[in-house]
């Protein structure tokens, strides 16, 4: 069995996966960096629309083909996969260019701006067999991770409401709002913490620019149980913050992205509501303040964890961990937060 575990191994070592990153901005850097570490995977192609950062990814990766020709990457029959990181309004059209010319596909967060899309997406890779993944590398990271495993395991006991803020100065986008760019990212970490879907979302925001598009924004998600989840976003702030607190009817913890050794501080404190018995309607709470505790945390960048998923996913053709369903689900309710908004703060079923 052992042997055949290591055959099977250098089997998927020999299909080597070539993948072209298109878009080489903001985040193509660090996504070459690490696709090009992976086990079993080549970046053989870059592709960007801007002449100066081919330039720059040639000097820093000679053996990387660099392109300005979308089409170039699309109709070469050598490239397995294409990471799609370009601005949101443009991964509806590049993604369905990649299936249709069967090729795999990894997507920058959110995986488009509105739920027909996505669904669109969604069946074109079932009908084509390809991985659609979404590169929500929050849920690759070891905090996460290890918060997520608090949470199975019961340790925090029943979630009863996730507080989030991820707020700073800049950077203001030009065709997405706050929510679907700084938002995203903790709506995508709750989304995979919790097991339960929510039923309905609002939202208030408000844009001080001319481009009408909120810089500052409030969503709230409401559930069928007892449980509450709040985000605070902003592009406004004097000061950065990248803060949640979860409280659980058995303990509470709090992740600070913030911090580089301590990102996860859990503590074992909580409380019971109950009533005296003499005194029937005497509402009584008692308080448990426990000790803190503060998990050892691997130094390991998450995007590093996304990137070999993404390429187990299409050797051993399984469902990523940021998979589709979770990726529509995203879209979904930053699509209806939208709605809200528009509405002056309708609550809006999901």
């Amino acid at each position: 069995l052992f042997y055949l575990k290591v055959y099977h191994r250098r089997i998927q070592i020999l299909i080597m996966i070539r993948i072209a990153i298109i878009g080489y901005g903001y985040w193509g850097p660090n996504l070459v960096r690490n696709f090009m570490n992976v086990e079993g995977c080549a970046v053989t192609h870059v592709c960007d629309l801007d002449i100066k950062k081919l330039d720059v990814s040639k000097k820093k990766y000679p053996s990387i083909n660099t392109t300005n020709s979308i089409d170039q990457i699309f109709e070469n029959s050598e490239i397995d996969a294409v990471v799609i990181a370009t601005p949101v309004s443009t991964h509806y059209d590049l993604a369905s260019k990649a299936l249709e010319s069967n090729k795999h596909i990894l997507v920058e967060k959110p995986l488009t701006n509105n739920v027909e899309q996505a669904q669109i997406l969604g069946k074109k890779a079932n009908d084509k067999n390809k991985i659609l993944m979404i590169d929500h590398t929050y849920l690759y990271t070891p905090a996460i991770q290890k918060i997520k495993e608090l949470i199975d395991s019961d340790s925090l006991g029943e979630i009863q409401y996730i507080d989030s803020t991820r707020i700073n100065l800049g950077l203001f986008q030009t065709d997405v709002n706050v929510m679907w760019d700084l938002a995203v990212h903790d709506i995508a970490i709750c989304c995979y913490l919790l097991k339960e879907k929510p039923i309905s979302v609002q939202a208030i925001g408000i844009s001080h620019t001319e481009n009408g598009l909120e810089n500052m924004a409030y969503i709230t998600l409401h559930y069928n149980t007892k449980k509450i989840i709040h985000f605070n976003c902003s592009w406004v702030s004097p000061v950065k913050i990248r803060y949640m607190l979860i409280g659980g009817d058995k303990k509470m913890a709090v992740f600070n992205d913030l911090e580089t050794t301590e990102k996860i501080k859990i503590y074992d404190s909580s409380y019971e509501n109950k009533y005296d018995s003499e005194h029937a309607k005497k509402f009584l709470t008692d308080y448990r303040i426990g000790d803190i505790f503060i998990p050892k945390i691997p130094q390991i960048e998450g995007l590093k964890n996304m990137a070999e998923d993404f390429i187990s996913s299409i050797q051993n053709n399984k469902e990523p961990i940021s998979n589709f369903n979770l990726g529509l689900e995203i879209v979904k309710i930053l699509e209806s937060a939208q709605k809200s908004i528009k509405n002056d703060g309708q609550v809006v079923i999901l």
